[in-house]
């Protein structure tokens, strides 16, 4: 246990750091920040704002970090896609002042996660021009191209992370659940396969928004959909997926028909001890065969 006398120390060492040190909540919610992270990314002492608020909202008065994507939402759904789901994660960052920052993310297995960055501006340029292009190539690789969300790729990876026990929550168990869009071929053949990628687009940004940072999201193939909720027992898995069915059912993402409104059907399981990434699939996928036939627009837990 720290003396309450380190505990001062260390407190006011933090806020002296050059370093920037900053501390979200499972909900990545701004705990903490120093004087350092503040200043950096224009943060008032008793500001908490969530993550993904604090940099749009950067993003929109051009300053903080730089963000080159001219879509603040898509950058957004790449970011998270990846954000939150290692135990330690460490990548570079650029700042709009010029600094170009070391970044370490480290998560305890219940969300809280403590942010690091120190300055590495001098280091070589050349040296620096590799590693972004590196890191540009592995975020290529995980990414979904139309929705910015994860890939299949990437969601078999984090799939098998969690069987191996390499997740952030350091759980082997939770829940897998498959998403399929009712009847899209006629969302295609009836607006055109433009008004498609908007249902898409959109099914992504939603569902994407109504779960955890710690849930692992991506588009599959086609109109397929995987959602990873780790270390989450059935019931509560069904209360996320819920959320999801009641948030869809308000979207209205076609411009040219404001009534037009679609629906999806999932398949949910436990994962069990011994399962496999191709074991957990198939009982998911069967449950989301047997939700399509009988009527779509609902949830079938896997027996």
């Amino acid at each position: 246990m720290l003396t309450e006398q380190v505990s001062q120390k260390l407190a006011e060492l933090h806020e002296q750091s050059a370093a920037l040190v900053a501390v979200y909540d499972p909900d990545d919610r701004l705990r903490y920040a120093n004087a350092a992270f503040r200043a950096s990314y224009y943060v008032e002492p008793d500001e908490t704002p969530l993550w993904s608020d604090l940099m749009r909202r950067n993003w929109q008065l051009g300053r903080g970090a730089i963000i080159t994507h001219p879509d603040i939402d898509a950058w957004l759904a790449s970011a998270i896609a990846r954000r939150g789901k290692l135990q330690r994660r460490a990548f570079e960052a650029d700042l709009i002042d010029g600094r170009w920052l070391w970044v370490v993310e480290t998560i305890l297995p219940d969300g809280w996660m403590l942010y690091i960055a120190t300055d590495i501006t001098e280091l070589r340029t050349e040296e620096r021009e590799l590693r972004q292009l590196r890191d540009f190539a592995t975020r290529a690789s995980q990414t979904d191209e139309l929705t910015d969300i994860s890939n299949r790729r990437h969601m078999w990876f984090m799939l098998e992370n969690l069987l191996n026990g390499a997740h952030v929550s350091q759980s082997r168990g939770g829940c897998l659940c498959l998403f399929d869009l009712d009847f899209f071929k006629q969302i295609n053949d009836r607006f055109g396969h433009q008004a498609g990628d908007l249902v898409l687009v959109d099914f992504a940004r939603t569902v994407q928004q109504t779960i955890r940072l710690r849930d692992g999201f991506g588009r599959i193939g086609g109109e397929e959909f995987m959602l990873i909720m780790p270390d989450t027992s059935i019931i509560h898995a069904k209360t996320i997926i819920e959320r999801v069915f009641a948030a869809i059912h308000k979207r209205r993402p076609i411009p040219d028909d404001p009534e037009f409104t679609y629906t999806f059907s999932a398949g949910l399981t436990q994962i069990r001890a011994d399962d496999t990434p191709q074991s957990a699939y198939s009982r998911a996928d069967q449950a989301l065969y047997q939700a399509k036939n009988e009527g779509r627009d609902c949830l079938i837990l896997a027996a």
